[in-house]
């Protein structure tokens, strides 16, 4: 008889990639099947040395076509060399979204049901539940159960075969990403928010405290703008590139936890008090030279101008996204300082600043201290921006 048992991620210690991974310890498997509405590669990373031995008896159900399976997830599950299929119903109206993981042999059985996907966030830091079973196939009812879940994703083959069919190796994956059916985990857009403010005061509500994971750290980003030319005694930038089609707006730095200085909220300690800016440090973001990303790739395209001998200063339009409360689009000032004989310089360190000005109101308060910012490029011209909090 089946025997259950409770997971509650984030709000109790327990994860989902933890208990993914339990069901693997059954010996021995005949089987495994996992079924997912969404795959990321960090999500892939969190099981696969579970999957691997048993990679020739696993298939994996996976939907597309919705923004977030990539194409980066999709290869490393190929490259497990595992049976992969896709799920795409072809429409918005209705998507394919059961979360399921068993692991099965002839006398015995464990299935996972609940709303975990294999994603960073469903395998470690979203509120998730699911239930645990472990199944006794000399048990009527639970033979019943495993072989009705058999079934279902035969038939699921079987009757679909247009919606539901195998990727059978990375050329058939490319083909599905440049129809646009699975996304590019390397171009992160924005966030999309229905909620924005209508009058009052900002909230000051704090993070929830949960039992969360640190995600990987993010690699340097593509962006759009030309090749800079050099100034006097500079080599030029490397140039990088933005994938073709057209324009987009997508993650280009992401701070660390934000402090006292960076917000504009002093408590009185030595290197708080207030200036009105932020500057771009190297955050969390995977780069080893600060001297020229921002001022010409990310900013590249505005309209720089000299402020004094040693620096520059541009505007921007900056559309202001707090806790997924959309606050409107600010015109924010820009600097730079041009000078390649300071310490920062020499050390590759920060030269580029952000002065709050009329977002100051929104940003300045002690909720979001240790929060982080991202910063969003769109490939308008001139550029603009949008910075979200969270």
């Amino acid at each position: 008889m089946a025997k259950p048992s409770f997971i509650l991620q984030a709000l109790t210690p327990a994860t989902h990639a933890q208990s993914v991974t339990d069901l693997f310890t059954l010996d021995p498997i005949t089987w495994f099947l996992a079924s997912v509405a969404y795959v990321k590669e960090d999500g892939v990373k969190a099981i696969e040395i579970s999957i691997r031995p048993v990679a020739d008896r696993s298939i994996v159900f996976a939907g597309i076509r919705n923004d977030l399976t990539s194409i980066q997830a999709v290869k490393r599950l190929l490259g497990l060399n595992i049976q992969l299929y896709a799920i795409d119903t072809a429409t918005r109206q209705s998507i394919y979204h059961p979360k399921l993981y068993v692991v099965a042999n002839d006398a015995h059985a464990r299935v996972i049901v609940g709303s975990a996907n294999l994603t960073f966030g469903g395998m470690y830091n979203n509120i998730e539940i699911s239930t645990l079973m472990e199944l006794d196939c000399a048990n009527e009812d639970d033979a019943a159960f495993l072989g009705d879940a058999k079934k279902a994703f035969e038939s699921l083959i079987n009757d679909y075969p247009d919606h539901v069919f195998k990727i059978r190796d990375t050329a058939h994956a490319e083909e599905l990403f440049t129809q646009g059916r699975l996304a590019d985990e390397t171009v992160i857009p924005p966030p999309s928010t229905g909620s924005t403010i209508k009058k009052g005061s900002r909230d000051s509500l704090d993070p929830m405290n949960l039992n969360l994971r640190q995600k990987p750290r993010p690699k340097a980003a593509t962006v759009a703008p030309p090749a800079a030319q050099p100034r006097a005694g500079e080599k030029t930038p490397a140039a990088l590139s933005l994938p073709a089609g057209p324009p987009v707006s997508h993650l280009v730095w992401q701070s660390n936890a934000l402090s006292e200085r960076d917000l504009n909220v002093p408590s009185g300690g030595p290197g708080t008090h207030k200036t009105g800016s932020m500057g771009f440090k190297k955050g969390a973001w995977e780069m080893e030279d600060l001297r020229h990303y921002f001022r010409d790739e990310v900013f590249k395209g505005l309209a720089w101008t000299p402020k004094g001998a040693s620096h520059e200063r541009a505007n921007a339009k900056c559309e202001l996204i707090i806790k997924g409360v959309n606050y409107g689009t600010f015109e924010v000032e820009l600097g730079h300082d041009t000078r390649t004989n300071t310490r920062s310089y020499e050390q590759h360190n920060m030269m580029t600043d952000i002065k709050w000005g009329e977002a100051t109101k929104y940003v300045a308060q002690r909720d979001l201290l240790g929060r982080i910012l991202y910063l969003y490029r769109k490939d308008t011209n001139p550029p603009e921006f949008v910075i979200e909090i969270d």
